[in-house]
């Protein structure tokens, strides 16, 4: 029901319109207490075997909704009860900002993906973090996905990640230093280690500061060369940071200027997944992302390391209730290979270099 729906009348629709109509939508379930209880208790993943912790964090199932969707963390809760097991908002800057000029996001529907452009259009951190203080009707685990605010020159980033840390992070179950979107002037430059460095150090001294210590996590980009990758890794491992995020879009293809999502990206974000799992082995928690469409490949990222899996374009073209789904076929496999818990099946095929 749901390809007919949108292939004759949503793909017909400009694409961000059609986003912010959904997350209207969401975000008026999030305040419907009743509606949203018995949407999260019918197709929230509930099955003991696909819980999942994470750097001291309980996850009801590995599968989540990546950063990029809702950006002003204005729906997690409606988001949570179609049965996405986490919902990661952002990105969120320190001040709000509206973006790249429309037109900024684009189908391609025949290679079932997305460029997007966006430019970490937000409202901010202030705005965002009000939104975070209220208490949450039904259980959704809510990490915070951070950046560099456009106008602010690359010598004032660390601080300007650490103004958005501070308001965000005590509101977080996790923070995750974004320096990976194309779609920000010089953002993937703080890749580089030594620019990344002295940024992960001051944005963990915030997120070790809060009453319970949020964990830090870092998103990388899959267009790094293999021996970044190693690098990042390295760092991550010694600063003691709780996790990678792999990845985020590409800007290797020949489409709109922008980041490319979506199936074209699956092998690539795959092998990222499997270089970090050998160079860092269990050392940091993995979170995949890029290119996952279906049950098959979130078994496939978590055999190979990650804990947990994220995805965004796999939802636009596979429906609302796309995340269920997957969780209930997750639920199947686990007991057809004889596992008390999904747990077990992390890293099963992951080869550990030293």
């Amino acid at each position: 029901m749901y390809r007919l729906v949108f292939t004759q009348v949503l793909r017909r629709f400009d694409a961000e319109a059609v986003h912010h109509l959904t997350v209207s939508a969401l975000a008026l379930l999030a305040r419907l207490p009743l509606l949203k209880r018995l949407l999260h208790r019918a197709f929230a993943p509930h099955d003991p075997a696909l819980r999942m912790t994470a750097f001291g964090v309980h996850f009801p199932g590995p599968l989540g909704l990546a950063a990029g969707f809702d950006k002003d963390a204005a729906c997690a809760e409606g988001v949570a009860a179609l049965g996405f097991g986490h919902v990661e908002v952002g990105t969120i800057t320190a001040h709000g900002q509206p973006g790249n000029p429309r037109p900024r996001l684009f189908r391609l529907v025949r290679e079932r993906a997305v460029i997007n452009r966006m430019g970490f259009n937000n409202a901010g951190a202030a705005a965002a973090a009000r939104r975070l203080s209220r208490t949450r009707g039904v259980p959704v685990v809510i990490g915070v996905n951070i950046g560099k605010t456009k106008v602010v020159p690359e010598s004032e980033a660390v601080a300007d990640y650490v103004a958005a840390a501070r308001q965000l992070a005590p509101m977080a179950d996790y923070l995750v230093v974004n320096v990976s979107s194309p779609n920000t002037p010089g953002l993937r430059n703080l890749q580089a280690v030594e620019l990344l460095r002295p940024l992960l150090t001051a944005v963990k001294e915030v997120a070790d500061g809060t009453p319970r210590r949020t964990p830090l996590l870092v998103k990388i980009a899959p267009d790094l060369a293999d021996e970044d990758v190693d690098a990042v890794a390295d760092l991550a491992v010694e600063l003691g940071l709780d996790g990678i995020i792999a990845t985020n879009t590409t800007i290797r293809h020949g489409g709109e200027t922008g980041g490319l999502s979506g199936r074209p990206l699956k092998a690539r974000s795959l092998e990222v997944l499997r270089r970090l799992r050998g160079k860092a082995g269990d050392r940091l928690t993995l979170v995949s992302a890029g290119g996952v469409e279906d049950a098959d490949d979130v078994w496939e990222r978590i055999l190979a390391g990650a804990t947990l899996v994220q995805g965004y374009t796999g939802w636009i073209y596979g429906g609302p209730l796309w995340a269920s789904r997957i969780h209930r076929q997750l639920s199947r496999r686990v007991r057809r290979h004889g596992m008390s818990s999904i747990a077990e099946a992390v890293g099963r095929t992951a080869c550990t270099r030293s």
